[in-house]
């Protein structure tokens, strides 16, 4: 079984009144409610939709060609059922944004809200951003991203964060291209499987 290779965090931090950071770049609109309009690439004719029910088997395909790339195919068990749950239930944990071209889906960003104790606010989290082979050098990972830093500022996010494959060079060139800062010091910390159990099973004492 592969198992999971390093990952460095990055965060952008948002330029928002009475805080200090970079925004991601300049063509990041604000705007006043918590979806900004519709993002529309004249010449591929690429817009950005929030998610529906009809999505989400596209999107578990998208999902699992991702992790085919990241080489965890193995570790991938999403179903159509549990992306339902998290994203349309009357509580949702995520959200995920649509990226199509023409009539086809052809990416996706799936996010969340963090929090960060240091600055007080809310956050925004990137889990994963994927775009269709066939459809990538395009910008629409770009587009997607501004999108996100757009949704960030509107809902008066602190910042705007995620996690990168420390062998994948190319995309930390573009995140940092960006704007975005690697933060080489920081580890993700993960428990899942038996050891959650485990852990949650220990006694709650001082030791």
């Amino acid at each position: 079984m592969p198992r999971p290779r390093p990952a460095a965090v990055v965060k952008i931090r948002t330029s928002c009144p009475g805080m200090r950071g970079k925004s991601v770049s300049s063509t990041i609109r604000s705007c006043a409610g918590g979806w900004p309009s519709e993002s529309v690439d004249a010449a591929s004719a690429f817009r950005i939709l929030p998610a529906t029910p009809r999505d989400i088997p596209d999107v578990l395909a998208m999902i699992e060609a991702l992790a085919e790339y990241e080489k965890l195919r193995d570790l991938c068990v999403a179903t159509e059922a549990g992306l339902h749950a998290a994203l349309f239930a009357p509580r949702p944990t995520a959200e995920v944004l649509v990226g199509w071209e023409g009539p086809a889906r052809v990416a996706f960003a799936l996010f969340f809200h963090n929090f960060s104790t240091f600055l007080g606010r809310k956050g925004l989290y990137l889990e994963d951003l994927f775009v269709q082979p066939p459809y990538r050098g395009r910008g629409y990972g770009r587009a997607l991203l501004s999108r996100l830093a757009g949704i960030a500022l509107a809902r008066d996010c602190g910042r705007f964060e995620w996690a990168v494959l420390d062998w994948n060079i190319a995309a930390i060139g573009f995140y940092e291209s960006l704007g975005a800062t690697l933060l080489p010091d920081w580890r993700i910390s993960r428990v899942t499987g038996p050891a959650l159990e485990r852990l949650a099973a220990q006694p709650a004492t001082g030791a």
